[in-house]
């Protein structure tokens, strides 16, 4: 999809880490929905302990920053919010990659699950901790906001009927979230909603383009590597001491790495990067 290009009607493809999310909500949609048919009463509980619950998870039911996600509401809700996630996602995923994707779902649902938590705790806004939150919207906002991040010019086609550039339309639904953050009933859901924005903006401004996990590899492996040039470079200096002792004298270049006689005198060259 691009940037400011005239908006599509057709389906966006539906696979890699997209397809894994929305199937993901789906088995959680039904599984729960037949748990509530065959056990009632069991069902309200399992449910109640997979959302989010402020004072609950401050209490140590932190998986709840990850359920909440996938306990849904009515099906007409969660219909449109799979949509929305799916139409979105597909074009964040093909222009960043699988992994990029997977992590700012992660990071927008996780990410809002803490900011909201905190300002219930903290009762901000009227907020109360011992109100429930759930719903796939957490991990839609974070991918709209990022979809108006990186496709603001791209027009929508909002209920068949609207166009409207994606820019916009995120500020609409910020407004609207806001409004029932500050009047609204079902105010910790605004505000895991808004969260959850405001964490997909800040992974999509500061995050590698190759996700983070890419960059936290690269510094691993940076750092493990860095350690054992230097020990091969402590090694070589102890063993030109040594050799110093039995009246030999070695060499090794700035790596750690021996140098042959024949390789000093330029007469028969040879690669010994290879050895350690």
């Amino acid at each position: 999809m691009q940037r400011g290009g005239p908006s599509m009607m057709t389906l966006p493809p539906f696979g890699g880490a997209v397809r894994r999310i929305v199937l993901a909500y789906v088995v959680a949609f039904f599984g729960l929905a037949l748990l509530h048919f065959a056990l009632p009463q069991r069902g309200s509980l399992i449910e109640g302990a997979l959302s989010l619950i402020p004072v609950a998870v401050v209490h140590g039911w932190v998986w709840q920053l990850v359920t909440y996600t996938f306990v849904g509401g009515g099906i007409l809700n969660t219909a449109f919010a799979l949509l929305t996630l799916w139409f979105t996602g597909s074009s964040l995923e093909g222009m960043r990659g699988s992994r990029w994707v997977a992590e700012l779902f992660y990071v927008s649902v996780i990410g809002g699950g803490v900011v909201a938590t905190a300002l219930a705790m903290l009762h901000v806004f009227g907020l109360r901790p011992d109100v429930p939150a759930w719903g796939a919207w957490s991990a839609v906002f974070g991918m709209l906001v990022a979809f108006a991040v990186l496709f603001a010019e791209q027009e929508i086609v909002f209920f068949f009927v609207l166009r409207m550039k994606a820019k916009y339309l995120v500020l609409i639904y910020v407004l609207i979230e806001i409004a029932m953050l500050i009047r609204g009933e079902d105010r910790l859901a605004a505000a895991v909603q808004l969260s959850a924005g405001l964490c997909g903006y800040l992974y999509v401004r500061f995050a590698p383009r190759r996700g983070l996990s890419y960059a936290v590899t690269e510094q691993y492996f940076g750092v493990r590597n860095s350690y054992f040039r230097w020990k091969r470079r402590r090694a070589a200096k102890k063993f030109e001491v040594y050799m110093r002792k039995q009246d030999r004298v070695v060499h090794f270049d700035s790596e750690g790495r021996y140098i042959a006689p024949e390789d000093e005198s330029g007469s028969k060259r040879s690669d010994k990067k290879w050895m350690n």
